[in-house]
């Protein structure tokens, strides 16, 4: 049994927005679909938009999916995002403001959002007469063939969800899947968005070391380091930081929390925030508690 939102039975045993739109054959109004899936492989979608033309705005969304109840509440769940915005905001909306308007999905249906974000890209591309043949993800060599999903879609979705196992990318886009073929073929994509990664860490490092910082933009990158990549991590273990003072190359914090008076605080410090500190701030900082 999945483990579902209260948010995710709601919108599966009371689907919003289910249906097609009728075309109203009025003025500045135009109505399209966006289909992604296919019933044979178990989930399909088809998205349709009623839009302003002179304005962009989605007036209206409704939706027809065959699938399971992570299908339909993700499906749902889109349309109603989506109304009343035009068709460039749309287009930043992603599989994950889906998921986290329905309060999370278990991983192993996050394919479900993914089909929802995709489905809108390819009713707006239909819009804009940009064919779904034509889509950059479409294009490429084809890693999956029981699922037909090329190396630029994964690639894409690898990248934008930080997906770091073969399992994962699995449960986002169905690739690897079927006759497991393919598995060599997702890992290899896994290694090389890593390296790409890394490549990217290193020459940001490289470029931050090769721009002197002022004390002022110094203090609140640092105060930005910790509060934004290192705090969640601690929150998520019962602890918190405190930026307390920086002199010069020494930073003074304020552990609280779980990991105020832990006996592994001096691994804290130096393994995890000084570590994080030099790279991203400058290789010559040492953190200290204050």
């Amino acid at each position: 049994m999945w483990d579902y939102s209260e948010k995710v039975l709601d919108l599966f045993y009371n689907p919003v927005n289910q249906g097609a739109i009728a075309d109203p054959n009025e003025p500045d109004v135009a109505v399209v679909f966006g289909e992604v899936g296919s019933i044979a492989c178990g989930d399909a979608l088809r998205l349709h938009l009623k839009i302003q033309q002179s304005t962009e705005i989605i007036q209206d969304a409704r939706f027809q999916t065959f699938g399971c109840t992570s299908a339909i509440a993700s499906s749902s769940a889109l349309t109603e995002i989506i109304k009343q915005k035009t068709l460039d905001e749309a287009l930043h909306i992603t599989n994950k403001d889906i998921a986290d308007y329905l309060g999370g999905l278990p991983e192993a249906k996050m394919h479900c959002s993914v089909m929802g974000q995709e489905a809108l890209e390819a009713a707006i591309y239909k819009y804009r007469g940009i064919e779904v043949e034509q889509h950059d993800d479409d294009d490429g060599t084809l890693i999956c063939a029981c699922y037909g999903i090329s190396e630029p879609r994964i690639r894409r979705v690898i990248i934008e969800n930080d997906l770091t196992t073969v399992e994962q990318v699995t449960n986002y886009v169905k690739a690897g899947g079927g006759c497991g073929s393919c598995l060599a073929g997702i890992e290899d994509l896994l290694i090389e968005v890593q390296q790409e990664r890394v490549a990217l860490s290193q020459r940001v490092t490289a470029e931050v070391a090769a721009t002197p910082l002022s004390p002022i933009q110094k203090i609140n990158l640092i105060q930005q380091v910790l509060t934004e990549e290192v705090r969640p991590i601690l929150l998520a273990d019962g602890g918190d930081i405190e930026l307390y003072d920086v002199s010069g190359d020494v930073v003074k914090v304020s552990l609280k929390g779980a990991c105020g008076g832990c006996e592994s605080s001096t691994v804290t410090l130096k393994n995890s925030i000084e570590t994080k500190l030099r790279s991203r701030v400058s290789p010559t900082l040492t953190v200290v508690e204050a």
